[in-house]
This record gives C-alpha cells, structure tokens and sequence, in this order.
C-alpha cells in the first residue's frame, strides 16, 4: 500500500507551500505522475551531499503540472515526460526557449518506453499492441490528456498499427478508436491508473513507463503480475529544465542546476537505472543491461515528424487525440 500513498499532496497544498518565504537553498521539483519513490530516493541522495538544502516534490501528470506552474504553481525545476510540456512553459514565458541546450541529450537525462504489465499466468495471453483492440480485454493507462504517460501509449499505439496499416490512416484511426473503447477508466494520472489497476482490480493490462512496470512487479512479486515487453515501443524521453522565472524570484538559480546535474552523475545515473529507467551513462548502462530486455524503439522525429507536428496534428483542439477520446 505503501507505494500508492508516498508523498501525495493535495494541488491547494502545493500551492500554499509556494506561497511561503523561498531561500536559495530550498527548491521545487514538479514531476511526473509515476515518479514518486525515484525522486524520494534522489533527493535523499542530493541533500546527503548538499546539507541544509530541502527539495520538496509535486507529482500529478505533467500537462496538469505545466498549467498549474503557469497558474502559479512555484516550482523551481521541472522533472517532467514529455517535451511539450516543457515548451507549453516556455510560450508561458516561465522557461527559456533553449532550454534543451542547458543540460546533455537534449535535456534528458533518462528515458523508457510504454510496457505492458499483466496479471500473473498472463491469463489473456496478451503478447503486443494487436491484443488490446481484442473483445475480450479491458485496457488501463490514464487520460492521454492529461497526462504525458498517457499521451505516450498513444503515440507508442499509432507508431505500431502505422507499420502494421502501411501508413492506411483509416485503419490507424479504428486501431486507436478500438483501443480507447476497451479503457473502462480513464484516470487523470499514470499512479491513479496504476491504483485502478493494482488495488482496484479493473482491466486486463496495464500500460505504463517501464520504470512503473518493474517497481509494481518487485514490489508485489512475479506471483501476482507480469511484465510484458511489445515488439515494438516508443521511445519516451524525460526532459528536465529550470523554470527560470520562478528560480530566479526564489534565487535557487545556481542550486536548480546544480539538482539537474545530478541526475547525470554516476551516483544519479545509479539511482535512476535501480528505479527501472534506462540510463545515458555508458557504464551504469552495461551494469544494469540485463534488467532491461531487448526492444525495437521508434522515435517522435521518425514517426510523427517531431513534437511540434505531433501538437498540431495529434493533440491540437480537435486534433487526431481529440477524434479519438471523443468517440467512446
């Protein structure tokens, strides 16, 4: 039960918790949905070596983080998983808009991919994509809307029926449609979702980061549920930034970064692979290969053209995600 209930906090919490006197050695990292135990262990990790800085966290999914730190959410940093998360803060003008050049691989310091996670004997005996559009089978991952978890099984979804159609749009469109009607719940976040899931009981399968997928299995054990690994994945990138108008109003510029930074030290890189993410650094890589299995990864630019097509095309009002959600 633990893993559900760490380090929730209300949004009203979050934003009276902004409200109060700001030093330059505290800062707030506003992060994605699933990522609550990772960052519990980071900034343990971050503090032990920086005494008398606190780190809080706001976890929700990130669109909603993004238009909470617009509304005045005083995050410091933003640990998000999704790049138009990060640039919806920059036309806020709250980030910079290089801010990919701030920090190595674009400003990702890790990255997964969208996994399955199944219950124990598998008994749908769901392998890939083509076994969730089945009859038979109940689907969980949260609202593509808001939440940036979600937003990548959707593209992850498209990316895999855009092989198996030939590019045949219509087919895409009936594959995604079919998908969206077989999700009974639709959570705001990936926790939420997982909560539905693995507490509540509803659906067949669950799709999520990996990283969640691995933390549910080692936390319940392989006699209750299963990972599954599809032919073909995503490759879903978690880009980090300062918010720098609020880190300059809060003075924490200079220890903003120095948190990002380490994200990318062994030490960091370390934490980050323990937690089921795959990491940028060589040699923490090859320490933790066998953890991770073998997949094919798309990416957005391949596929999709990049984050700024996608936006327009997919998730613009009445765009492709729009069409989708819409016709449950």
């Amino acid at each position: 039960m633990k893993r559900f209930f760490l380090g929730v906090a209300t949004v009203a919490g979050l934003f009276l918790a902004s409200s109060q006197a700001w030093s330059a050695d505290k800062l707030l990292n506003a992060s994605y949905d699933v990522g609550r135990e990772l960052f519990v262990q980071v900034n343990k990790a971050f503090v032990a070596g920086h005494p008398g800085v606190t780190v809080d966290q706001s976890h929700a999914g990130t669109s909603a983080q993004a238009r909470a730190i617009a509304e005045g959410l005083g995050a410091d940093v933003v640990t998000f998983n999704q790049v138009t998360d990060v640039d919806f803060l920059v036309k806020k003008g709250l980030v910079s808009a290089d801010w990919q050049k701030d920090f190595p691989n674009n400003a990702s310091p890790f990255y997964s991919l969208p996994s399955f996670l199944v219950r124990a004997g598998n008994p749908k005996h769901i392998k890939d994509w083509n076994d969730l559009v089945r009859d038979d089978v109940q689907v969980i991952f949260p609202n593509p809307k808001t939440s940036g978890n979600a937003r990548y099984t959707y593209l992850a979804a498209t990316a895999y029926a855009k092989e198996v159609f030939k590019g045949d749009d219509t087919k895409v469109n009936a594959f995604i449609t079919k998908l969206f009607n077989n999700v009974p719940i639709f959570d705001t976040g990936g926790r939420a979702a997982t909560t539905t899931f693995v507490q509540r009981e509803i659906g067949d399968v669950l799709i999520t980061f990996e990283s969640e997928t691995r933390g549910i299995r080692k936390e319940y054990g392989d006699d209750k549920f299963e990972q599954v690994t599809p032919s073909v994945s995503l490759l879903a990138e978690f880009p980090v930034a300062i918010v720098d108008k609020v880190a300059d109003q809060h003075g924490t510029r200079d220890l903003a970064r120095t948190y990002l930074d380490f994200l990318y030290t062994p030490e960091g890189q370390d934490i980050l692979a323990q937690n089921g993410n795959r990491v940028r650094d060589a040699a923490v890589a090859a320490k933790y290969k066998a953890d991770f299995p073998e997949v094919r990864l798309l990416t957005v630019e391949n596929v999709f053209g990049g984050w700024d097509k996608i936006q327009k095309e997919h998730f613009a009002a009445g765009g492709l995600l729009d069409q989708a959600y819409g016709s449950r």
